[in-house]
C-alpha cells in the first residue's frame, strides 16, 4: 500500500503545480499546454478523490457490520501510515469488544430465560392493561397461548388480591398472586408471579382430616373397646344362671349393646383406612393393558374404554388405581341404574405431558352443592354410603402428586378428570 502522507503530499503539490503552469500558459495563449495542464489538473483531482475514497469505503464498511450485527471483522487500513493504522486496530478492538459484551449479554439472557423456565412458578412481564410482553413455560402451561391475562387474575392484581380461582379450568386451579410494578425502557409493566397452591391446599387438607381422625377414631375406640368386654362379661353371666324374665330382658339388652358396640367399631375401622394409605410403590403401566384388567371386572356393556396413547407409560402404583377406577366406575354404576340408555366412557389420552383420564356417563348427575361436598370424608348421599370412597380415592390421587375434578349437572350426567404428571 501506499504511504498516505506521501501520497497526500503528491496530489497536493500536483494539483498546486498544474494550477499554476496552467495559468501560465493561458496569459501566454500557449492554448495546448493550458489543455494539458487541465487534463493533468483533473486527473490529479480524480485520484485525490479515489485516496480518499478508500477511507470512506472503510468507515462505510464499519458501519455495514454494525449495521448486520456482524461484528467478527477485522478492519484493513487502506494505507501504509501509522495513524490509519492504529486507528483500522482501535476500530477492530471496539467491534471484539461490541461483540463479547452482546455475547455475554445473550448468554446471560438464555441463562436467566432457562431458569426462568425450569421454576415452577408461572412468571409474566405484562402491560398495565394485561396484555402479555413474555411469559415462561409454567405461565403457557397454566394460561395456554394467549396473549392477554384472564380477567379475574387482572382484578387480583389491581385490588391486591392474594389468592384468585379460575372457574373455567377443567382442574381445579387455586393461584397464588405476586405483582411488581417495574420500568422497561422507560415503560410502567408489571412483573406477576403465579402459582397454583391447589395441590398445597389439598394436602395441608388432606392431613387436616387424617389428625382428626385418628384422634376420633383413637378416642371413640378407647371407649368402645372396655363396652364391648363388659357387655360380653355380663352376658356370660346371665346365661349361667336360670333365667327369668328379668334376666331375658337385660340379656337382649346386653345383646344389643354388643352388636351395636361392634357395628360402631366396624365403622370406625373404615375411617382408619382414611389414615393408612401406603405411599405408592409407582411402575410403569401400559394403559390398554389396565383397561384390560378393568374389563374383565366389569362385564357391563354400557362401559366404553378407549386411549389412542397406547405407547406412552403411565407411572402409577397399580393397585391404589385399580381401587380409585373401580370406586369411580361403580359410583357411575348406581347413577345410570335408571336409565334405559346408559353408557360411561373412560377415556385417556396425553394432554400437556400429563396423563387425563375422563370418566363419564348421563346418569342422574349431581347438584352444585353435592359436588362441592363429595370429597370431604363422612359426606355421603347414599343412604347405606360411608362417606369415604371418594375421599380415599382423592387421597390416593394426590399421594400421586395427581389432580381429581367433577363437573356434573342433574338429569345430565357427571365427569370426573384424573390428572397425573408423566
Amino acid at each position: 500500500m501506499k504511504n498516505y502522507t506521501y501520497s497526500l503530499a503528491v496530489h497536493v503539490g500536483s494539483i498546486t503545480l498544474f494550477a499554476i503552469a496552467g495559468a501560465f500558459a493561458v496569459t501566454q495563449h500557449l492554448w495546448f499546454c493550458a489543455t494539458a495542464c487541465i487534463v493533468l489538473l483533473t486527473g490529479t483531482c480524480i485520484s485525490l478523490y479515489r485516496t480518499q475514497n478508500r477511507q470512506i469505503r472503510m468507515m462505510q464498511r464499519i458501519v455495514e457490520c454494525m449495521k448486520n450485527n456482524d461484528l467478527s471483522q477485522l478492519m484493513c487500513a487502506p494505507f501504509n501510515n501509522p495513524t490509519m493504522q492504529q486507528l483500522a486496530t482501535d476500530m477492530s478492538t471496539a467491534l471484539k469488544n461490541i461483540r463479547t459484551h452482546l455475547n455475554e449479554e445473550e448468554t446471560k439472557h438464555l441463562y436467566y430465560e432457562n431458569l426462568l423456565n425450569q421454576v415452577d412458578t408461572a412468571v409474566i412481564v405484562c402491560h398495565s392493561d394485561g396484555r402479555i410482553e413474555w411469559m415462561n413455560k409454567p405461565a403457557q402451561q397454566l394460561l395456554g397461548n394467549r396473549n392477554k391475562l384472564p380477567q379475574e387474575i387482572l382484578s387480583a392484581i389491581r385490588s391486591r388480591q392474594a389468592v384468585v380461582q379460575l372457574p373455567h379450568s377443567v382442574v381445579p386451579t387455586e393461584l397464588s398472586v405476586s405483582a411488581t410494578h417495574i420500568q422497561l425502557k422507560g415503560k410502567a409493566y408489571w412483573l406477576v408471579s403465579l402459582k397454583n397452591i391447589h395441590t398445597a391446599l389439598e394436602h395441608t387438607e388432606m392431613e387436616a382430616w387424617q389428625k382428626l381422625i385418628r384422634v376420633l377414631t383413637h378416642e371413640i375406640m378407647n371407649s368402645i373397646t372396655p363396652i364391648i368386654s363388659l357387655a360380653d362379661t355380663l352376658n356370660e353371666r346371665c346365661q349361667t344362671y336360670s333365667p327369668t324374665s328379668t334376666d331375658t330382658l337385660m340379656q337382649q339388652g346386653l345383646q344389643i349393646i354388643q352388636r351395636r358396640s361392634k357395628g360402631l367399631l366396624e365403622f370406625v375401622e373404615n375411617y382408619r383406612k382414611l389414615t393408612k394409605i401406603a405411599p405408592p410403590v409407582k411402575n410403569n403401566i401400559r394403559v390398554n393393558d389396565f383397561f384390560e384388567d378393568l374389563k374383565q371386572l366389569f362385564a357391563d356393556t354400557r362401559i366404553t374404554f378407549y386411549c389412542p396413547d397406547c405407547e406412552t407409560p403411565w407411572k402409577a402404583d397399580r393397585g391404589q388405581m385399580e381401587q380409585v377406577f373401580i370406586n369411580l366406575i361403580k359410583n357411575a354404576q348406581e347413577a345410570c341404574c335408571d336409565n334405559p340408555s346408559a353408557h360411561i366412557n373412560i377415556y385417556a389420552h396425553i394432554d400437556d405431558e400429563k396423563w387425563k383420564f375422563i370418566i363419564s356417563d348421563n346418569g342422574e348427575g349431581m347438584l352444585p352443592e353435592v359436588t362441592e361436598r363429595i370429597f370431604v370424608p363422612f359426606f355421603t348421599t347414599k343412604p347405606g354410603g360411608s362417606g369415604i370412597g371418594l375421599a380415599l380415592c382423592k387421597q390416593i390421587i394426590v399421594l400421586h402428586r395427581g389432580q381429581i375434578a367433577v363437573a356434573s349437572e342433574p338429569d345430565k350426567g357427571s365427569e370426573f378428570t384424573l390428572t397425573f404428571p408423566m
